[in-house]
């Protein structure tokens, strides 16, 4: 596989390449070493495709998932504590989890414990492989490595997706870099309020 394109959010790729360019690296790397022959596993059952080998998306993480694995990127998550009232929730936000806590069950609340998890995080950088639905792709940006930075756990989270022209040779519903490009750029240049750098790979 390539890297086609990659779009910078709020410096994300600016960052990696002063402060962490062997992390970069790396990301290049793997992607360079997926082999995405090896990957076309899934046998279309779509009509207009009936029959044609297609990308797997789950081969495809198994790959990315094996390659970041050996380069000593893992999963991580950050731990939290919700509850039914907003200014509540404010107040609690910046502080640990266990004050969090304690802080709701005073003010006569229920505290909710809640986390998010993702699957690549080395150095204070996140990655996410996502060759799911579009929903995903959206909770990722605007919700996983938002979490995650707001947390002081990374400085930069980065999204790899595929391009419309692999996308199309993979099952239906899969997300791709131009249109969740499009999503991003439609929300404003502080939006969502992370660096980050979207990946955008083809075969």
């Amino acid at each position: 596989m390539k890297i086609i394109e990659t779009y910078s959010h709020l410096n994300g790729l600016e960052f990696l390449l002063v402060h962490k360019p062997q992390l970069w690296k790396e990301i290049q790397e793997v992607v360079a070493a997926v082999d995405g022959d090896a990957c076309k596993t899934k046998e279309s059952k779509e009509k207009r495709m009936k029959g044609r080998l297609l990308y797997s998306p789950v081969e495809m993480n198994k790959t990315f998932k094996r390659l970041l694995g050996g380069k000593e990127w893992h999963e991580s998550r950050v731990s939290y504590w919700v509850t039914k009232d907003a200014r509540l929730i404010r107040k609690t936000l910046p502080l640990p989890p266990e004050e969090q806590k304690r802080e709701i069950e005073e003010a006569g609340e229920a505290a909710i414990f809640s986390y998010n998890q993702t699957d690549f995080v080395k150095d204070r950088v996140a990655v996410e492989v996502q060759f799911g639905k579009y929903s995903f792709v959206a909770y990722d940006l605007f919700v996983k490595h938002l979490a995650f930075y707001v947390g002081d756990q990374i400085d930069v989270g980065i999204e790899i997706l595929p391009m419309k022209s692999l996308q199309a040779q993979m099952s239906s519903g899969v997300s791709y870099y131009e249109g969740e490009l499009y999503n991003v750029v439609r929300q404003g240049r502080g939006v969502p309020a992370v660096p980050l750098v979207i990946v955008g790979i083809d075969a």
